[in-house]
């Protein structure tokens, strides 16, 4: 159903780079979803109120709960579509991330009411009625929320939307919940136990781990988090596939919300050939990754010597030395100074966050291993740590 509202309502729908066009793909989504969810909330009441069940009537009011979290969401997104302005200059991306927050937290707030209501009716135990009819409703919820859950899923994934994804974490948790209800109804008019209070409190504990989930996907982004290994190697690959470009370094992504990216990296560039072509090798470059990966880039060009021998076997030499320390450790932008007394080998290296040396302690022993080499080295050495994850 949501294919063919999107190719009915949304010119260019395929074309989900386009912020006019994911805007619309989030806004169908929200409408769909805040219907369905009113029309589950009138549904399992009517059952709740038939059969004397309170975890069917917290399952109702959690569908609706659902329907404000759609309007949040919804909101999100027309929020995160404001153009720049001199006070936010990177746009209102992050607003997305904001939503999503929201609806876990709407999502929070509604398991902690089940688990209370649940336990209440643990302690105070009613009988439930059976009715074919509440069953029925249930039934028919469960398969509604198992397409919602499909198609937040499946739209999430393709315009790259972490609160559409904290939308479809809830209604699989929703889907888990009344199939829950609905088994302790029937085992109830089979049975004669009575398992309202307990499964109310079983599908309690799902929904809060689910909006536990769903915050921490939303809260990195808003943190800063790595990016994806799989954008880094493609940034990689584009730069590197240009054969003026001899090494790239301090790769950064800041991600100002969904299709709203910025990169910034430093490429190594032989120090011999000419600069005005050099720069406008960079300048493709910049244009190239624009183009296709929709973000913005900034390069700092590194001159470096290369084709020099001496360099070349000291470059390798210092980098299998500071490999003794952690063979994770890496190094680049290396030079070497000659001077009258002693030559500087210049170099920064790039050491992971959970190396269990400091920076520098990790400088102090580059710099004592450098010393003793054959020669009459020193070692000029920045410790940083890489802001991506490979």
């Amino acid at each position: 159903m949501i294919s063919v509202l999107a190719k009915w309502l949304i010119p260019n729908w395929e074309q989900v780079e386009d912020g006019a066009v994911r805007r619309a793909w989030g806004a169908l989504c929200g409408f769909v979803g805040i219907g369905l969810n009113i029309l589950l909330f009138a549904g399992k009441l009517v059952a709740g109120t038939l059969s004397g069940s309170i975890a069917i009537t917290a399952d109702a009011f959690n569908n609706l709960s659902d329907a404000g979290s759609s309007v949040v969401t919804l909101l999100g997104f027309r929020l995160a579509g404001k153009k720049p302005d001199a006070g936010h200059p990177f746009g209102h991306g992050r607003l997305e991330y904001v939503s999503g927050l929201i609806v876990a937290g709407l999502i929070l707030l509604m398991g902690a009411e089940l688990a209370k209501s649940s336990v209440d009716k643990i302690l105070h135990p009613e009988a439930v009625t059976f009715s074919w009819l509440a069953a029925g409703i249930l039934l028919a919820s469960i398969g509604v929320k198992l397409y919602m859950y499909l198609y937040n899923r499946a739209v999430g994934k393709k315009i790259k939307s972490a609160a559409m994804s904290a939308t479809a974490a809830d209604s699989l948790s929703d889907t888990a919940a009344t199939s829950a209800v609905l088994l302790a109804m029937v085992i109830g008019k089979l049975t004669d136990v009575q398992l309202d209070g307990w499964v109310g409190l079983v599908v309690a504990l799902f929904i809060l781990w689910s909006a536990v989930q769903a915050a921490r996907d939303t809260i990195s982004p808003l943190l800063g988090q790595a990016p994806d290994p799989m954008l880094v190697k493609e940034i990689e690959s584009l730069v590197m596939a240009h054969d003026t470009v001899v090494g790239i370094h301090d790769l950064v992504v800041h991600d100002y919300g969904p299709g709203r990216c910025i990169i910034s990296l430093h490429a190594e560039v032989p120090a011999d050939e000419q600069v005005l072509e050099l720069h406008d090798v960079i300048d493709n470059i910049e244009e190239e990754l624009a183009q296709k990966l929709h973000c913005e880039a900034v390069i700092h060009m590194d001159p470096v010597v290369v084709g020099d021998p001496t360099v070349t076997a000291l470059h390798q030499q210092v980098a299998a030395l500071v490999k003794t320390i952690d063979p994770r450790i890496t190094i680049h932008d290396f030079r070497m100074v000659p001077g009258q007394t002693h030559t500087n080998l210049i170099f920064d290296a790039v050491i992971p966050f959970d190396e269990r040396l400091t920076r520098q302690q990790v400088a102090d022993r580059i710099r004592q291993m450098v010393s003793e080499m054959e020669g009459d080295y020193r070692a000029v050495v920045k410790v940083e740590n890489s802001y991506v994850s490979k």
